[in-house]
């Protein structure tokens, strides 16, 4: 059976003054060796929830497991360093915070891929560059999980594009699990097997990415077909002059005669449920809603 790096159940954490919940009553599962993409509107919980993973704040509410303190990374969206010290400086640091786990190889081919020279202060370098350092300290820890908060959102196409290459191989080689927040759906597309849909400070949608797409449906039809739909769930229906065009997940076979049948793309999907807060929530792992389904 597969070990579970993060798992909660019930969880919530509230905070400030008026005690406003930035998470609530969220529970999910993410299996050792994924590579999950959190996803979300600004406000949504991403980066809440990462602080919890990360062990840096404790729940209000509910339970959280996860990897132990010295098993983890995390690269928060400042990416804190220490801007007096040196790139060589500060490389040596993660080495001597990390006795025995530490990849000195890994980090300084992070650190080389932009041509960084070690005698670099940080406080002169750019934001994609500390990205870069930032990177090279979580990776070279060898940790068990890798926690990530916007960690590409400073960087230029190309570099974001050579740093999710090193992410993956990490992975592949090493079983690294990551769980990593974005706004970019292009760079989660293609790179992660897993997802996490928050909104509203809940988790909407969970699981791998495959099943949770096989259980959705891309319906187009007349208008007229709409009381159709009652035997399915609906995420979200929308009329085009004669034409209605429909989300779902299948309860039943579909009739192919009335509606044409297409399986949604992922940023289609995610759009769907965006738009839905009142849809119902979605757990890959514990559902099989699409099983058996004809299209």
């Amino acid at each position: 059976m597969t070990d579970i790096v993060i798992e909660a159940e019930g969880l919530g954490l509230r905070y400030g003054r008026r005690g406003e919940w930035a998470l609530r009553a969220c529970s999910f599962r993410l299996p050792e060796g994924r590579i999950c993409a959190l996803v979300g509107p600004n406000g949504a919980g991403k980066s809440s929830l990462l602080t919890l993973a990360a062990r840096l704040a404790l729940p209000t509410e509910g339970t959280l497991r996860t990897a132990p303190r010295e098993e983890l990374a995390y690269v928060g969206q400042d990416k804190p360093l220490y801007p007096q010290l040196t790139v060589g400086e500060t490389l040596r640091l993660g080495a001597e915070l990390n006795p025995g786990r530490w990849d000195a190889k890994t980090a300084e081919r992070i650190v080389e891929g932009g041509s960084l020279g070690h005698d670099r202060r940080i406080r002169t370098l750019s934001g994609g560059q500390r990205t870069r350092v930032a990177l090279a300290l979580a990776l070279g820890k060898r940790p068990r999980l890798l926690l990530l908060d916007e960690p590409m959102a400073d960087l230029d196409p190309l570099a974001r594009h050579q740093l999710m290459g090193v992410l993956m191989a990490d992975a592949a080689e090493n079983g690294t699990s990551v769980l990593m927040s974005s706004h970019i759906l292009t760079e989660l597309e293609g790179a992660c097997d897993h997802l996490l849909l928050a909104d509203g400070g809940r988790i909407r949608l969970s699981g791998p990415i495959d099943e949770i797409g096989a259980a959705h449906r891309l319906l187009t039809g007349p208008v007229g077909a709409a009381a159709e739909l009652a035997r399915h769930t609906v995420v979200e229906s929308r009329t085009t002059g004669r034409q209605l065009t429909a989300l779902v997940r299948p309860g039943g076979p579909v009739d192919g005669r009335t509606w044409q049948v297409a399986h949604p793309s992922l940023e289609e999907l995610l759009l769907a449920h965006l738009r839905s807060p009142d849809a119902p929530s979605f757990a890959a792992a514990d559902s099989l809603a699409a099983a058996g389904v004809r299209a």
